[in-house]
């Protein structure tokens, strides 16, 4: 079965936002070796339902979605299951979604090197 990976972003009217999203996924996506790839927002194109489909039609029967949030807030609690469910039902095939990046060791370390960047 072919997976396929969509890192999932709010999505931004400044499109150098998006833009951020799109690098990261890339980055992602070549360092995990990823074939099926895509980079989709809740209200910006591409949506997911775009991504969904450029996947199944590459072959894609499984897909998971990386939501790129830092909490688990009401989009992904309520809006992304809906719509993964729909999408799901509608091209036969699975949607597994990850958790946001909340509670994640990295996160942390992070900010302690953007805290002594500016030191």
């Amino acid at each position: 079965m072919h997976t396929g990976f969509v890192v999932f972003g709010h999505g931004s009217s400044v499109e150098s936002a998006n833009d951020a999203v799109r690098r990261v996924a890339a980055a992602a996506a070549n360092t995990a070796g990823w074939k099926h790839w895509e980079t989709a927002f809740l209200e910006v194109a591409p949506l997911l339902g775009e991504a969904v489909e450029k996947l199944v039609a590459a072959g894609v029967r499984e897909v998971v979605v990386l939501p790129y949030f830092l909490t688990l807030g009401i989009h992904l609690r309520r809006d992304l299951p809906a719509i993964a469910t729909e999408l799901a039902a509608r091209h036969g095939i699975c949607i597994r979604i990850t958790p946001p990046l909340d509670g994640h060791p990295a996160l942390s370390q992070i900010l302690v090197e953007r805290a002594e960047a500016t030191a």
